[in-house]
Formats: structure tokens, C-alpha cells, sequence
């Protein structure tokens, strides 16, 4: 599996030392069960790594990280509502 590393509200993977694809998030406060919120706001791959399963990889990153931290997502992110519509394992981590 690819490295996915931590940066600051992203995690992002680097080849080489440049960063290839990374994966956005915002703090969006507290849900009414006093979960915090984040919204996913972008995901983007460099094109010459399109096809690999590197946006899913950060995708299911920020997903691990919500539920390690017991927060819920707003998936802003056309590409991560459109992952989250069709697989009913992340509905756990959606905000309602």
C-alpha cells in the first residue's frame, strides 16, 4: 500500500518528494451528539497517476481517520459524495 502521510486539515501522498495526490479537510464544529464535523473539501491526484487507486487510498484515510477520532464527515468533495453513495460501509462516518 501506498504511504499515506498526515498534513495539516490533508493527508497526502508524495513520489519522490513531490506531492502526487493529496486529500483536504476542514474543521466544521460539532454535531448535535457532540461528534466534530469535517468537511472533505477536495481530492486530487496528478494525472500521471490517474487509474492507481490513489484518491480511493485517501479517501479511506480520512475515513480511518474520522473514526479513530470519533468524527463525522461532510463529504463537500463531488468525488468523495460520489464514493460515499456507493458504498454503504462509510455511512457510519457520514453527518447527518
Amino acid at each position: 500500500m501506498t504511504q499515506i502521510k498526515a498534513g495539516n486539515h490533508e493527508f497526502f501522498i508524495e513520489d519522490s518528494g513531490n506531492v502526487i495526490g493529496k486529500i483536504e479537510f476542514t474543521p466544521s464544529g460539532t454535531d448535535s451528539n457532540g461528534n466534530e464535523i469535517i468537511s472533505v473539501n477536495h481530492t486530487e491526484v496528478n494525472g500521471e497517476y490517474s487509474g492507481q487507486g490513489l484518491a480511493r487510498q485517501l479517501v479511506d484515510r480520512v475515513v480511518d481517520y474520522a473514526r479513530e477520532g470519533n468524527k463525522k464527515i461532510v463529504p463537500v468533495c463531488s468525488y468523495v459524495k460520489n464514493v460515499f453513495e456507493k458504498n454503504e460501509e462509510f455511512k457510519d462516518v457520514v453527518a447527518k
